[in-house]
């Protein structure tokens, strides 16, 4: 079996390797790694090329029998879907929130957060579910929190299915609904605060905390000298 894995994910890259050895699936079939070309965190890693899936189809179904999406940030094509298997692992729980960042609207509207291995097909982060696990978003959580939960879930999951998944000996089941999708420009919407809008600090809590991540710089305000001026939100729940 040869099976070509992309991903922009450094963390996702490293536990997939340790898997695939642990197993010993590294002796039984043929793997080949893959990331964006504008993906700059794997440039000293020999292992992983840089490949752009559209300008390279017809090499990718000629070359694979299988395709394993591992947080890409390239869009898979419908030439390449309808031709070789393709499995996405997704840090959402579908078909809630499927896109961008999905913990980011979890917190936002309230909708189930998870983790989701799946099938491809032409939609995003969409097509029938091979495993999957619901991850609770807590009062304290920001993105990153929450989303480090969902990357330790996709782990485990990934741990426990992927050797049905390259034998092709899993049963997925269709989305039970369509679910919503939130593209990158939904997220940038978000980030920038209006400063007279009218809200509960319940909800203007929700959104600071979903839009912290880390050293990341999402949320921000205009001032009145025009400066940009970013937030962060620190929560931190008590000991008792």
């Amino acid at each position: 079996m040869k099976i070509l894995i992309f991903t922009d994910n450094l963390y996702m890259y490293n536990n997939f390797i340790k898997i695939i050895k642990n197993k010993r699936l590294d002796k039984l079939h043929y793997f080949e790694y893959a990331c964006s070309p504008s993906n700059i965190i794997f440039k000293h890693i020999n292992n992983v090329k840089e490949l752009n899936i559209k300008s390279n189809i017809n090499n990718i179904i000629n070359k694979f029998n299988l395709i394993i999406s591992c947080h890409s940030k390239q869009i898979f094509p419908s030439s390449l879907v309808n031709n070789i298997r393709c499995i996405n692992i997704h840090p959402g729980l579908n078909p809630y929130n499927r896109g961008w960042y999905p913990q980011v609207f979890s917190i936002i509207n309230k909708m189930p957060l998870g983790a989701t291995i799946h099938e491809m097909d032409e939609e995003i982060d969409h097509g029938n579910i091979i495993i999957q696990k619901k991850i609770k978003v807590q009062s304290w959580d920001t993105s990153l929190t929450a989303y480090n939960r969902v990357l330790n879930a996709e782990i485990k999951l990934l741990d426990i299915s992927i050797e049905s998944i390259i034998n092709s000996e899993y049963q997925s089941i269709p989305m039970e609904k369509e679910g919503n999708y939130n593209s990158k420009q939904d997220f940038n919407e978000l980030c920038k605060l209006n400063l007279t809008e009218i809200t509960t600090i319940g909800n203007l809590i929700d959104k600071l905390r979903a839009l912290t991540h880390g050293i990341h710089k999402n949320a921000y305000f205009i001032d009145s000298e025009n400066n940009k001026v970013f937030i962060n939100i620190n929560l931190e729940k008590e000991n008792k």
